[in-house]
């Protein structure tokens, strides 16, 4: 349950992620992070998110955590974001009534779905073709966004540069959640720099 704004920007952390840069990502302007480990085990997820969390709270940033409400519970974080093989919304509203949560969405009907399940904001994507992950569904483009607001916040994902997160919020999307236009970034804050200002 949202008790503050919803960050503009959401950075992917990953464990294969340099962990040291997290504190300068916030100064940058960095206020929401989302921790993904889809191979590792439970306890390295979990000291992944207590890592991450230990770098970036105290600094006033936002943490939810991909997939894994019971490592979001056992870690503090302050939400999850559930993919639509994870729990459904209804389970996790139930379960951590004051957790964020986040619903990946792909269309308007999705986003109406989640709200009415309790969901706090919608990741709708990918909006552009990816290599972050795979298996993915067909890009939605930008249009997807001005389709689909309206109800609950969207954060769009999906192969976001600066110009196309500043098109996406253009387009109706409350901002962009993004990995590679960081952690491939040549100078990664520099990069979080540039986002920020696009998304703001």
């Amino acid at each position: 349950m949202l008790h503050r704004p919803l960050p503009r920007l959401f950075v992917l952390v990953g464990p294969d992620h340099d962990l040291a840069l997290l504190p300068g990502l916030v100064r940058a302007g960095v206020a929401g992070f989302q921790v993904r480990d889809k191979t590792g085990s439970d306890r390295a997820c979990l000291a992944l998110v207590e890592c991450v969390l230990e770098s970036v709270r105290s600094l006033g940033a936002l943490v939810v955590v991909d997939d894994r409400l019971d490592v979001a519970l056992a870690s503090g974080a302050d939400g999850v974001h559930l993919g639509a093989e994870d729990l459904p919304v209804t389970a996790a509203r139930r379960l951590a009534p004051d957790l964020v949560v986040g619903a990946t969405c792909r269309d308007a009907a999705a986003v109406a779905r989640a709200g009415a399940d309790g969901a706090d904001y919608a990741g709708l994507g990918p909006l552009h073709a990816t290599t972050t992950k795979s298996g993915l569904p067909a890009p939605l483009g930008p249009a997807a966004l001005r389709a689909a607001a309206g109800g609950l916040p969207l954060v769009a994902i999906g192969g976001l540069d600066p110009d196309r997160a500043r098109e996406a919020r253009a387009h109706g999307a409350h901002g962009a959640a993004v990995l590679a236009a960081v952690w491939a970034a040549a100078d990664p804050l520099a990069a979080a720099r540039e986002l920020v200002a696009a998304v703001a």
